[in-house]
């Protein structure tokens, strides 16, 4: 891994290896460490999972624009996740000109900006502008394709030489009835990196990737208590010892202070302003 740090500008293009950069690494509430906000990158391509809230603060903090964002996946509508993509369609559509893609499938298209972004962003600033404006007027969809005899909901989708496949992840409420949940998707990366996105502890999946795929390695949301809508770290030591080798824990709260995963087994927790390579 190659650190980096604040002050400094992201690269969003490299050689051509797969690099796996951290923005934020904290959780909703987490005001210290940002969110958990992630920069894929591979050669020429790039795109963004999840842009929170706090999301253009962090970026500012490495000489990085917005309107440098080419290509957004967002993986549900908590704000931690989606409150800043405001932010980004009026950057784009009234400063830089510019419409940036969105990794979304239609069920969430749909949510997403009914639910969320209709209401700030439906009214045109432009004189002139009489009609109620839609998604499209932002973003320009980039639409993943359904994947057949799968565990659960999954999708695929290419961003230039990115392989990126999503799955729907249990994180509220618990149950498995698929449209009946609140939408949230994990992501796959070049079937190599597994990002969980928000999840409860669901071994089943981890399984699932560990038995079809080559994961060399494992971002999993965490959080230090028993209960709620993520996986707590107890839970997590629970993991076979060579799954915990290479899972770096993200999403954490500020309080992980006394908690030492490389003594438990992980590899550790994920620092922002460093780039994970493949």
């Amino acid at each position: 891994m190659t650190v980096t740090g604040f002050n400094k500008k992201i690269q969003l293009c490299n050689s051509g290896e797969l690099q796996v950069f951290f923005v934020g690494t904290g959780s909703a509430f987490n005001k210290v460490d940002f969110q958990n906000n992630i920069l894929i990158i591979k050669g020429s391509d790039h795109f963004l999972i999840d842009c929170g809230t706090l999301f253009s603060f962090a970026l500012k903090k490495y000489n990085t624009s917005l309107s440098e964002i080419k290509t957004i996946l967002p993986t549900h509508s908590h704000a931690d996740h989606i409150g800043g993509l405001e932010e980004v369609a009026f950057m784009n559509k009234y400063v830089s000109r510019t419409k940036p893609n969105m990794i979304i499938t239609d069920e969430f298209k749909k949510i997403l900006w009914n639910n969320s972004l209709k209401g700030g962003c439906a009214f045109g600033e432009e004189e002139g502008c009489g009609k109620v404006l839609g998604f499209d007027d932002f973003f320009n969809q980039l639409k993943p394709v359904s994947l057949k005899h799968t565990p659960r909901p999954m999708f695929q989708i290419f961003v230039g030489s990115i392989k990126v496949t999503l799955f729907r992840t249990v994180h509220i409420p618990f149950n498995k009835n698929w449209k009946k949940m609140f939408y949230s998707v994990g992501v796959l990366v070049d079937d190599k990196v597994l990002i969980t996105g928000d999840t409860r502890f669901d071994p089943e999946i981890i399984d699932y990737f560990e038995k079809n795929y080559s994961l060399e390695c494992i971002f999993h949301d965490c959080q230090f208590f028993k209960g709620g809508i993520h996986a707590s770290y107890q839970e997590l030591l629970t993991l076979p010892d060579s799954v915990r080798a290479k899972t770096y824990l993200c999403h954490y709260g500020e309080n992980k202070t006394g908690y030492y995963p490389e003594q438990d087994g992980f590899a550790g927790f994920v620092q922002s302003g460093v780039y994970y390579t493949f």
